[in-house]
């Protein structure tokens, strides 16, 4: 099989692992609007994370890396954050304005998209502060659901919760930074060209 057919794979276990979770997404979501189900609601969540780290495990460790999963892998997550947030905030969990530092992060971060593409580049190399940030994030929203509840648990979800959420948001940020420098490295060496 040539490296070129491998690329366009689609049906490996990385890639049905990060379809079944953008399927969770709208379950999650209608775990936490509809009946209110917060435990199950974090078990999807749970679940989410684990296939996240599963898939990429696979995938490197089996040689099923293909684009269709570079693209669907980081679009879950991004679902999975999305939908957190928009939960936690229609929940009132927590603050619009946690909610408009994720989501300005992503606009600040999308305005760059067509000068990479204007360049001939369709998407950066995932960053590990990235995967970071994603991973602090992906800890918090559980905790902070857990720490909306009135248990013996709710004060150290709170704590914990905040202390992964505000991390996870300001290495999000970092890492969008870099991706901007990385952006203007890429332009400056094609224009160089």
């Amino acid at each position: 099989m040539s490296e070129t057919s491998a690329e366009d794979r689609i049906w490996t276990i990385p890639n049905l692992l990060s379809f079944l979770r953008l399927l969770g997404v709208p379950v999650f979501l209608w775990l936490v609007l509809g009946p209110k189900a917060d435990g199950w609601a974090i078990a999807v969540l749970a679940l989410a994370g684990f296939t996240d780290w599963l898939d990429g495990v696979i995938a490197r460790r089996f040689d099923q890396t293909s684009r269709l999963g570079r693209l669907i892998d980081p679009a879950a997550d991004k679902l999975y954050v999305f939908a957190t947030i928009l939960a936690l905030l229609v929940r009132d969990i927590i603050p619009w304005w946690l909610v408009v530092a994720i989501l300005g992060r992503e606009l600040f971060v999308a305005c760059f998209i067509p000068v990479l593409r204007k360049h001939g580049y369709k998407a950066l190399q995932v960053h590990f502060l990235g995967k970071a940030a994603m991973f602090s994030l992906m800890y918090a929203f559980p905790l902070l659901f857990l720490a909306s509840h009135t248990g013996w648990y709710a004060d150290m979800a709170r704590i914990v919760g905040w202390a992964f959420a505000l991390w996870g948001t300001g290495l999000y940020w970092w890492a969008g930074l870099l991706y901007v420098i990385q952006v203007r490295r890429l332009v400056t060496a094609t224009s160089k060209e």
